[in-house]
């Protein structure tokens, strides 16, 4: 059995945190982040890349909504996230997350900020690996101190697929 995404998440943060913490204490936090922004995100990106090409390639479909909450239900594993989804069609995918096991452990950690940088990021980044066409707008997360998350996927209607 494969370990699930939030225990992976833990397991990194072991080394991520105080990696992270150096790195802000020794460039300053604004570089710092920067740098573990760019590394994550092209990470991310090609996360988002691969899982966008083998669900169009060996499915041969381009529903966004499936394949999105397919995705979305990776990150959700293990009692994860609480979620309401409140729209999903071929070309969208908008839900509500409404608990976030993620934002618990860093906040618990005392490491909030550094949860929403190496967690909550890497959604916009893993969304440009989708495709130019996808596009993602989020503008509240539970590990920024909002009572939900709200994700709003969404195919550009002048995109192409």
């Amino acid at each position: 059995m494969s370990v699930s995404v939030i225990e992976q998440a833990k397991i990194q943060a072991q080394v991520l945190v105080p990696l992270v913490r150096a790195l802000q204490a020794e460039l300053g936090e604004a570089r710092a982040n920067a740098l573990v922004r760019k590394a994550l995100g092209d990470l991310y990106r090609g996360f988002g890349e691969e899982f966008w090409k083998a669900k169009n390639n060996t499915k041969n479909e381009s529903d966004l909504g499936k394949a999105v909450a397919s995705a979305f239900r990776t990150y959700a594993r293990d009692d994860a996230l609480a979620y309401d989804v409140i729209e999903q069609t071929q070309d969208s995918f908008a839900f509500d997350v409404t608990r976030c096991a993620y934002a618990e452990f860093y906040k618990a950690l005392g490491a909030p900020e550094l949860g929403f940088l190496l967690v909550c990021s890497a959604d916009f980044a893993t969304a440009e690996g989708f495709g130019p066409d996808i596009k993602l707008t989020r503008t509240q997360t539970i590990m920024q101190g909002a009572d939900h998350c709200n994700f709003r996927y969404r195919r550009d209607a002048g995109g192409s697929q």
